[in-house]
């Protein structure tokens, strides 16, 4: 990722939820993100949106990696397992793809705790679209 996208996703919900990208590959898009009070739920809990969004930010980077100049890459539809609590801490979600075509990809995300449980378990499908639509 270069310097500048970096910088322009800080100051958006990625940023604000502390979200971290830690490995972007064509294949693979790894990233972190804080259980914190940004990212509770009232009951102390990681808040299952928190999942999602780290979820979909880490199958939209890595659908953006495999889309040809001129195109971009969008959230077309998301689902989430949430399969258990986490309070504090550090979660962890990997992306990996199930589909790469030319107008829509498919991808698994595994979210994991510190201790490599699984948190959250979601697939997300990403329309790829020309860059000045919408």
């Amino acid at each position: 990722m270069t310097t500048a996208f970096s910088r322009k996703l800080d100051q958006t919900l990625i940023g604000r939820l502390g979200i971290e990208l830690t490995e972007t590959t064509r294949q693979r898009v790894v990233g972190t993100m804080p259980v914190d009070e940004r990212t509770h739920q009232p009951f102390g809990l990681l808040h299952g949106g928190a999942s999602v969004a780290l979820a979909e930010t880490l199958a939209s980077v890595a659908a953006q990696l495999n889309v040809a100049e001129g195109e971009m890459a969008v959230g077309l539809e998301i689902n989430a397992n949430h399969l258990r609590g986490v309070r504090s801490g550090t979660v962890t979600g990997t992306a990996t793809p199930i589909h790469i075509g030319r107008r829509t990809q498919v991808w698994s995300i595994d979210i994991r705790d510190e201790q490599g449980k699984a948190v959250c378990l979601s697939r997300c499908t990403i329309a790829v679209v020309p860059l000045n639509a919408g």
